[in-house]
C-alpha cells in the first residue's frame, strides 16, 4: 500500500472497528431474528404462534399463576422506580455582563501598574508578559475600586462588587425562567476567597426575600472547580428532596485581592482573574423536563495532593537567546496532569462507547504484560462529547489539556474565546463558555456536553450534561453585543 494512502485506510479501519464493538448487539441479534421468522415461515397454518413461541398455551396457565405473576411484576416495578436516583435537570442559567466603564485594557493595565508605587520595574514587566501571553483580550474587565490608584481593597468594596455581580446574575435568570424568589428551596453559593459575615447566601437571602426555611450553604476556599463541587452538593440535596429546585450562584471577588507586592507568584491573580458570576437554576421536578434546557448526567471529583507547588511554582520564567518569557510550570502542569487522569479514569467508563474502552483495556493489559514501554492509550473523548468547556484559567493550561485530550481548535474554541472576552472569571468561567456555544447556535438536542474544572488543591471537577432541546441562538446575554466578532486570532506573541 502506498505510504501516502497508509493513514487514510488506518481511519476507515478504526471506523470499521468503532462501528462493529459499538453495534455488536444488533449484529448478534440479526442472525437470531433471521432464524426465528425463517421457522415462523415454515410453521404449518394450523399451529399456533404462540405454542411454539413460548412451548405452552394460554389455556394451560392457572389463574393463581397469572395474579402471582403479575403481582411480582408491580413490586418489581414499584422497587425500581423508587429506587432508581431523581433526574436533575438545568433550566436556565445566567452569565453576569461587566459593563464597558470596567474595561481594563493592556495599555490602562500597563499605566495602572507604573502608578502604584510599591511596585518595581521588574515586577511591572513580568506583569505585562504575563498578560500579553495569557490569552487575554482588550475587554476584559476588573471592578470599579479596582480602578482607582491605588486600588481600593476594603471589606465594603468587595461586598460592592458581589452586589453588582450577584444580584445582576439572579435578576436577569429569574426574568428568563420566570420563577418567583419564594420558588427557591435550596441555595448554594461559592466564593473562595471573599467570605464576608454574613455570609453571601444570607445576603442573597435577605436580598430577595427568600422562604424562611431556606437551606442555604455558602463554599469557600475551593478555588476554581468549586462551581462543579457547588454543582455536586445541589445534585446530592435534589435526591433527598422530592419536588424541589435549587439556585447556585458561583462567582469570584477581585477587589480585597489584589496585591500591590513584588513576589512574583503573588502577582499572578491581578494579572488573569477578572470580575464575573453565573447563577443556575436545577430542578428534580419531572414536570421541568418539557422546558428544561439540559439533564446532568454524571459529576465526577477528584483530587490530588499538591503542596506548596499549586501555589508557589504556578509560573517560571525563562531565557531564550536573551528574550526573557514565561511560562507555565511543569511541576504544576504534572500536578494537574495527574489529577485530570484520575479524573478521566473514572469518567470513562460512564460515558465512553465500547470500542473505546476495549482498546483502553487491550493498551493496558498490553503494557502491563508485554511491554511496559507502550504508549498508554488516550481514549476518543470527542466519541462520547459534541461540546468541551474546559475552565479558561490561561492559554498554557487550555494548550494542555487540548493535547492530552487529543481536540480539535473547534472543541477548545469555547474556552479560548471566553478567556479572550472575559479573562479567568474563576469557577463562573464553564457557564460563560456554555453561553458561547449556544450564542454560536451549535446546541442541538441529544449533544453531550463535558465541563472540566481544575482549582486549588490540586483539583479537577468534571460534569457531564445532555441537551434536552436545540437551543435557539439568545438574543441577549454575556455575548450578545460581541458574538459577531467571534472566533477570533489568538496568535502568540514574538517577544
Amino acid at each position: 500500500m502506498p505510504a501516502s494512502l497508509a493513514p487514510e485506510f488506518s481511519k476507515y479501519v478504526k471506523l470499521g472497528y468503532q462501528y462493529l464493538v459499538n453495534h455488536f448487539l444488533t449484529f448478534l441479534f440479526i442472525p437470531i431474528i433471521a432464524t426465528l421468522t425463517v421457522h415462523l415461515l415454515r410453521t404449518s397454518p394450523d399451529q399456533e404462534f404462540h405454542s411454539i413461541l413460548w412451548g405452552l398455551s394460554l389455556g394451560q396457565l392457572d389463574i393463581l399463576h397469572v395474579i402471582c405473576s403479575v403481582f411480582l411484576v408491580v413490586i418489581v416495578c414499584t422497587v425500581y422506580f423508587m429506587s432508581r436516583p431523581r433526574p436533575v435537570f438545568l433550566l436556565d442559567y445566567s452569565c453576569y455582563n461587566p459593563s464597558k466603564s470596567c474595561r481594563i485594557p493592556f495599555a490602562k493595565f500597563r499605566e495602572h501598574m507604573h502608578h502604584i508605587p510599591s511596585f518595581d520595574e521588574k515586577s511591572v514587566q513580568f506583569q505585562m508578559r504575563i498578560l500579553e501571553r495569557s490569552g487575554l483580550g482588550e475587554e476584559t474587565c476588573l471592578p470599579p475600586a479596582s480602578h482607582y490608584i491605588p486600588p481600593e481593597t476594603t471589606i465594603e468594596a468587595s461586598g460592592a462588587e458581589a452586589r453588582l455581580v450577584i444580584f445582576s446574575a439572579i435578576d436577569d435568570l429569574l426574568r428568563k425562567t420566570g420563577f418567583k424568589p419564594t420558588d427557591i428551596d435550596i441555595l448554594i453559593v461559592n466564593c473562595s476567597l471573599f467570605s464576608p459575615t454574613p455570609s453571601l447566601s444570607a445576603m442573597i437571602v435577605n436580598k430577595y426575600k427568600l422562604r424562611s426555611n431556606i437551606r442555604s450553604f455558602n463554599l469557600s476556599g475551593m478555588g476554581c472547580s468549586a462551581g462543579l463541587i457547588s454543582v455536586d452538593l445541589a445534585r446530592n440535596l435534589l435526591q433527598s428532596h422530592p419536588n424541589t429546585k435549587a439556585l447556585v450562584v458561583s462567582t469570584e471577588m477581585i477587589t480585597s485581592n489584589f496585591y500591590t507586592g513584588n513576589q512574583r507568584s503573588m502577582l499572578l491573580p491581578s494579572c488573569l482573574f477578572r470580575m464575573g458570576a453565573a447563577a443556575v437554576l436545577l430542578s428534580n421536578r419531572r414536570c421541568d423536563a418539557r422546558r428544561a434546557k439540559y439533564r446532568l448526567l454524571h459529576v465526577v471529583r477528584t483530587h490530588r495532593g499538591a503542596g506548596d507547588k499549586a501555589y508557589h511554582c504556578v509560573y517560571e520564567e525563562e531565557d531564550n537567546g536573551g528574550v526573557s518569557g514565561v511560562s507555565l510550570s511543569k511541576d504544576l502542569m504534572a500536578i494537574a496532569g495527574e489529577a485530570l487522569k484520575s479524573n478521566i479514569t473514572t469518567m470513562g467508563p460512564l460515558v465512553l462507547p465500547a470500542s473505546e474502552q476495549l482498546l483502553f483495556l487491550f493498551t493496558l493489559i498490553g503494557r502491563r504484560l508485554i511491554n511496559h514501554k507502550w504508549k498508554p492509550y488516550i481514549p476518543d473523548f470527542k466519541q462520547a462529547f459534541e461540546h468541551f468547556c474546559i475552565h479558561a484559567g490561561g492559554r498554557a493550561v487550555i494548550d494542555e489539556l487540548q493535547k492530552s485530550l487529543h481536540l480539535s481548535a473547534e472543541h477548545v474554541e469555547a474556552s479560548r474565546m471566553a478567556l479572550h472576552r472575559f479573562g479567568n472569571t474563576s469557577s463562573s468561567s464553564l457557564w460563560y463558555e456554555l453561553s458561547y456555544v449556544e450564542a454560536k447556535g451549535r446546541m442541538r438536542r441529544g449533544d453531550r456536553v463535558w465541563q472540566i474544572g481544575f482549582g486549588s488543591g490540586f483539583k479537577c471537577n468534571s460534569a457531564v450534561w445532555k441537551c434536552l432541546r436545540t437551543v435557539r441562538t439568545p438574543t441577549d446575554g454575556p455575548w450578545a453585543e460581541c458574538i459577531h466578532r467571534y472566533p477570533v486570532d489568538i496568535r502568540s506573541p514574538t517577544s
